[in-house]
């Protein structure tokens, strides 16, 4: 395969304008050769489809020559150049060829930093806006344990730390994600996205929520544990708007379909008060509480529930009360009315 046909090839594949990619190369060629041969004059490189390469290098024109590679004698330039003089530049043609092992360098140089302004390009394309929202992709592949999605023409990384745990996505699944940031490292640039963010749950609910578009339903705080459940408070700007009623949806269908996207993780919708104790009762919700003492120094808040609420309230393997405590910010310590009776 000729020069041409590999430029094309590349300009094709990594939709690069193969003038653009064409003149870049000659540019880059011509800067290496001068630097190389330590020319005071110009070096123009030339890619002709018919003819391939074509070097000139404006040589000085001097009285003796002493380095032939930069240098013409002045009779042999009045051959080209009747009235030139000493001390003047003249173009000559040189074997391209020539070049040899520079040539091979810079054209791999060039393509490496061509190749990267291209990645660049697609990816501020496709993401300059979209860094901390959500996008929809097609999953590619899983190597070692990041998996790729296709989000247009990039691809991007979900790290492992950002996947939920036993879920299973296979190639071809159409996945939305939640757009970390992009890295720029010695592999490239890297687009990281998550399933496990916070703000993944809070940007599904206000694509599937209008009210929270709409600014009328205030989502306040999200507590996650990814795959497994979620508590979201929320607060209405509108007395005439059930906060949960619309983000739960007529027969629960706008929280279902969050649940379903996010492999069945469970979802509680809460109601955000700005007194604590009755912000603390809702985020234990379901479970129902008898007092609740708080110390506003430690953040502690000790919680009484009935005994028929205790596992309930604790939740499993201490879900409930654990996912509470990070919705509120605060310590939440459960104990039941037979603990504390006991304790007296």
């Amino acid at each position: 395969m000729d020069i041409m046909q590999q430029l094309k090839q590349i300009a094709q594949e990594r939709d690069i304008p193969v003038d653009k990619l064409t003149e870049e190369l000659e540019d880059a060629l011509g800067t290496a050769y001068k630097r190389y041969i330590h020319a005071p004059g110009d070096v123009t490189v030339n890619l002709d489809p018919k003819k391939g390469w074509t070097a000139i290098i404006q040589k000085e024109v001097v009285e003796e020559v002493f380095e032939p590679a930069i240098e013409i004698s002045h009779q042999e330039a009045q051959k080209r150049q009747p009235n030139i003089e000493i001390g003047e530049f003249i173009g000559v043609e040189v074997d391209p060829n020539r070049f040899g092992r520079i040539a091979a360098q810079t054209f791999k140089q060039v393509l490496n930093q061509k190749l990267r302004d291209a990645e660049y390009k697609r990816i501020q394309e496709v993401f300059s806006e979209k860094i901390g929202d959500v996008v929809t992709g097609t999953v590619l592949r899983k190597e070692e344990s990041t998996i790729y999605i296709q989000v247009e023409r990039v691809e991007a990384e979900l790290p492992a730390r950002e996947q939920i745990q036993y879920e299973q996505l296979r190639p071809n699944d159409n996945v939305r994600v939640y757009v970390i940031r992009v890295d720029d490292d010695k592999k490239g640039l890297r687009v990281i996205v998550s399933r496990t963010h916070p703000l993944l749950l809070k940007r599904l609910l206000e694509m599937e929520v209008p009210e929270i578009g709409e600014g009328i339903v205030v989502v306040k705080n999200i507590a996650r544990e990814p795959g497994q459940r979620a508590k979201v408070s929320v607060l209405s700007t509108d007395e005439r708007v059930d906060a949960l009623g619309a983000c739960v949806g007529q027969r629960g269908t706008r929280v279902q379909d969050i649940m379903e996207e996010l492999n069945d993780e469970r979802i509680d919708i809460v109601p955000y008060s700005s007194s604590k104790e009755q912000f603390i009762v809702n985020a234990l919700s379901p479970a129902k509480v008898n007092s609740i003492t708080l110390d506003y120094d430690e953040l502690n808040a000790l919680v009484v529930v009935p005994d028929t609420q205790l596992s309930l309230a604790i939740g499993k393997g201490g879900q409930n009360v654990r996912l509470a405590a990070k919705l509120t910010e605060w310590k939440i310590d459960i104990r039941s009315e037979s603990q504390m009776a006991n304790n007296k």
